[in-house]
């Protein structure tokens, strides 16, 4: 069993402790088909979630969104941040940067598909001004390693974060403003 394998079983066994009810996981075909709607490969994590685990409905919080389906999914979000991005006057949405989750008030988590480790990041627009640049944060530095903070209860927003010592703390996405502008 591989690292990658031992974590996605992880993942698996907390989602049905914590779900009452889990979608069923993404198909294959389906999740090629919102590669391709998308326009890049999702990491073989996130596609390996999504394909093994279930379509969203569980994480952190607000649990992750579905990738395909009815209603609101990654993919719908990508395309819909993407378009408001390109259609206003500050640009925000860097190609490649997937919604995986809504944290509600406009955040979300979401992860960089483009980035070989597959960083998570936190879009946090509420004080964003002529800048989109300055909504962008990095959460995690991998998917899986903020799977862990999320397995292990030792994430930002867990409840007992405070109880703690050394929960990291998102800090500014240094690569936002160049991949907002290309």
């Amino acid at each position: 069993m591989t690292a990658t394998d031992d974590l996605v079983a992880r993942v698996a066994a907390k989602a049905r402790a914590t779900t009452r009810t889990l979608p069923a996981p993404a198909r294959a075909e389906e999740a090629t088909a919102a590669e391709e709607a998308l326009g890049f490969p999702l990491p073989p994590l996130l596609a390996a979630l999504y394909r093994e685990v279930a379509n969203g409905g569980y994480g952190p919080d607000y649990q992750l969104l579905p990738l395909v389906g009815p209603g609101r999914t990654a993919t719908g979000e990508y395309r819909s941040e993407r378009s408001a991005s390109a259609a206003g006057n500050t640009p925000y949405w860097p190609a490649g940067v997937l919604p995986i989750l809504d944290w509600g008030c406009g955040m979300y988590a979401a992860v960089d598909c483009l980035d070989e480790a597959a960083a998570v990041l936190l879009f946090e627009p509420n004080a964003m001004t002529d800048d989109g640049a300055v909504a962008w944060f990095v959460d995690a530095g991998s998917l899986a390693a903020w799977l862990e903070t999320w397995l292990g209860g030792t994430a930002w927003y867990s409840e007992d974060a405070d109880e703690h010592e050394d929960v990291p703390e998102p800090t500014p996405w240094p690569s936002a403003a160049t991949r907002i502008a290309g």
